[in-house]
């Protein structure tokens, strides 16, 4: 779809071209049918991808109960057999198996060096160069001494500890050493408010913080806030010396490394956990609200730790590279699982990870391009990115380039759904889009939120990869429901995982019922292994959202989802997201913003609606380059961003766009909006309009537009 709106097929030597590329194709796939055929097996694939994933176990008038069909993988019955129940026995069973193997690699950083643009402006850029690893051996004893050390320092078992910190090893290294000594760790965001931290710090009482040397100057405000704080340690930067001017007096400010050497000469031995002690206590940075803390025990994390590792294939040869939050318990486990089954971990972030990102200096590589990992995990929001970025390279090539990528996508689409893989193609037409990310890239495991169809086909297709879609929260410790490793479909989230049920409930208000056809339909309900205790001290909150049935903890997910035959579980609605308009028509906001999203001129988008009114309205982040070249076809220019998006000619241009696009995902007129306000500012975690996980604060973005939307309600 996306390839049609950018590409015009008009003149002759264009149609010939893609005449001559059909029958030369044509011609190939009659000579070459029967090796594909045999060597292939599609009828495998195909009924590998349709086999019914779950089945029902039990049912009444309110509710149908879903459970898994899938067996225990090699990892989840070693650990089983090994006894494995907690994260402290985790790391000693990675350790018994991989020793010297390759384990958590840092990017070497030589210098930061001033870059001069074209426009005169500079910018700061990093000169790098390769990983630094640690084997499974070090990382191992760097933990033990990390949380001998911590101990040390006068902190006790079953004492809350807090890791405020980036995504980095020492993150992984010191949450481990602490789940050795039994010290529960309360992870925080990096880019949550200074409001949201102190409360987070408040409501844990904890004495300790673990935080990194870009984070520090946060803490020069933040003390005065937090009086039971008394040590700050900090994880030293590569190039720069801390500056320990201006902080708190009374306060002990120590470098990581201190703490593990003094670990290291430490009589004090491991305390290590028992399954039901606390591991995590999860700040989540929720959608409303100050944030909530999660409770979650060690048998929460080695329940999720056996589903996910029973539902990916490893290799031997398999890297991770890893930026997104370790503050979010989907990163978490899926290093985990890595540390579990031997494969190596290499530390990334957004600024470094790949050749035109904004730290790397010009005519170096990025982390990907270094690392040439073979795993990553990601959000929805920057898979639609990474979309967008191949729309936006095609777009610009010429007419032939253009035909030529048609052609190819629209071949290979049409042979995958068949169970083929189309190797020539992926070698000639997409090769250069894979050395994006290093050019080994083979799984993606994404989460957090829905992801849209047209972008989960479209990174398949032209990554040449495989996106394994999840579903789960931090309630349930990340686990629900994920995708089966030979599911050829888009746009559903997979089957409930081993380790728990999954139960829709009527949602009378919403007319979602189980009876509904062809599938049945209701509020996910989750329940098993998986399920948090609760939130920290909230216990009527707790109360509201856990219980007790059938000889499990269930968790009530305000998600509306409908099982299909297969057993797999699409998710159509949430609770909070939908709104009724004043003609008496639902409009599910989530579902409008997933299909926009994929809209080339959306970067990000929050539709709002009135049930006062009859319709909804949109505030729109547009891409820049998009929205140039759409005011030039209207007959604009001179113009910069920030005037565009003040233009109502403009607005009323990408409403007509919306308009068009919404049309080809089939949605319904009144759930288009008829309104928008373009804005300017990139919605990001540290403006506090989204979460760490890009899911949209929608209180935060109303009160911040409010005026905007009454204008647009007013027009």
């Amino acid at each position: 779809m996306f390839i049609e709106e950018k590409l015009d097929m008009d003149g002759l030597g264009i149609t010939l071209a893609i005449k001559t590329l059909q029958a030369i194709a044509f011609v190939c796939d009659i000579l070459t049918f029967p090796v594909y055929v045999l060597f292939q097996r599609p009828w495998r694939n195909r009924s590998l991808s349709r086999r019914v994933k779950a089945i029902p176990v039990s049912s009444d008038a309110r509710s149908i109960t879903y459970r898994s069909l899938s067996d225990p993988g090699e990892c989840h019955i070693q650990m089983v057999r090994e006894n494995i129940d907690t994260l402290a026995k985790v790391l000693e069973f990675c350790v018994k198996r991989y020793a010297n193997k390759k384990c958590l690699g840092t990017r070497q950083i030589k210098a930061e060096e001033d870059e001069v643009q074209a426009n005169g402006r500079v910018f700061k850029k990093y000169v790098m160069g390769d990983y630094m690893w640690k084997t499974y051996a070090e990382v191992d004893m760097l933990a033990t001494n990390f949380g001998k050390g911590i101990r040390e320092l006068g902190n006790q078992p079953k004492e809350n500890i807090v890791i405020f910190a980036e995504t980095r090893a020492e993150w992984m290294i010191a949450a481990q050493g602490l789940f050795k000594q039994s010290i529960p760790v309360v992870t925080i965001y990096a880019t949550l408010g200074d409001e949201a931290i102190t409360h987070s710090i408040n409501e844990t009482e904890v004495t300790t913080i673990i935080t990194s040397y870009d984070l520090m100057p946060k803490f020069k405000k933040i003390l005065a806030s937090t009086p039971s704080v008394k040590t700050i340690i900090y994880m030293e930067d590569q190039l720069k010396k801390f500056e320990n001017s201006g902080y708190k007096s009374g306060v002990e400010i120590i470098p990581f490394n201190t703490v593990v050497k003094r670990g290291a000469e430490s009589k004090i031995q491991n305390c290590m956990p028992s399954p039901n002690d606390v591991a995590i206590i999860m700040y989540t940075s929720g959608s409303t609200g100050v944030p909530k803390g999660v409770v979650i025990v060690h048998s929460n994390l080695v329940a999720t730790l056996k589903a996910f590792s029973n539902a990916v294939t490893i290799r031997d040869d398999d890297c991770l590279i890893a930026f997104l939050p370790l503050a979010h318990v989907f990163e978490l486990l899926v290093e985990s699982v890595c540390l579990c089954t031997g494969v190596a971990i290499g530390y990334s972030t957004p600024l470094t990870m790949i050749d035109s990102s904004s730290k790397i200096k010009k005519g170096t590589k990025g982390d990907a391009s270094v690392l040439r990992p073979t795993c990553m995990t990601s959000v929805p929001l920057i898979l639609d990115r990474i979309s967008k970025g191949i729309q936006e390279k095609v777009s610009k090539g010429s007419n032939v380039a253009k035909a030529l990528f048609k052609f190819s996508y629209d071949y290979k689409t049409m042979w995958t759904r068949r169970g083929y893989s189309t190797p020539l193609v992926d070698k000639i037409v997409f090769s250069k889009i894979r050395q994006i990310l290093g050019g080994r890239i083979r799984l993606v495991l994404s989460g957090g939120a829905p992801l849209s169809p047209d972008t989960h086909e479209q990174i398949n297709t032209c990554l040449c990869i495989s996106i394994v879609q999840g579903y789960g929260l931090t309630e349930t410790t990340s686990c629900a429901t994920i995708m089966d490793c030979h599911d050829m479909s888009v746009g559903r989230v997979g089957g409930p995982t081993t380790v728990c049920d999954i139960k829709l409930v009527n949602w009378e208000e919403g007319h979602y019922r189980i009876t509904d056809k062809p599938y049945p339909r209701g509020e996910i309900v989750v329940g098993g292994d998986c399920i948090s205790m609760g939130y920290y001290k909230l216990p009527e909150k707790t109360r509201d959202d856990f219980y007790e049935a059938d000889g499990k903890r269930w968790f009530k997910t305000g998600d509306i989802g409908e099982i299909h035959s297969d057993g797999v579980v699409k998710i159509i609605d949430r609770k909070k997201d939908l709104v009724k308009l004043q003609a008496g028509e639902y409009v599910s906001l989530g579902k409008v913003e997933t299909e926009l999203k994929t809209c080339p001129i959306v970067d990000n988008v929050c539709i709002y609606g009135d049930s006062s009114k009859q319709y909804c309205v949109a505030l729109i982040v547009p891409n820049q380059t998009q929205l140039t070249d759409l005011a030039t076809k209207n007959g604009i220019s001179n113009k910069n961003f920030a005037d565009l998006c003040s233009l109502p000619a403009m607005e009323k241009a990408v409403l007509q766009e919306l308009l068009e696009h919404g049309k080809k995902c089939k949605l319904e007129k009144f759930e288009i909006p008829a309104a928008v306000k373009l804005c300017t500012e990139v919605w990001s975690p540290d403006m506090g309009l989204v979460t760490a996980a890009f899911k949209l604060k929608r209180k935060d973005i109303q009160e911040r537009y409010q005026h905007e939307i009454n204008r647009m309600y007013a027009s």
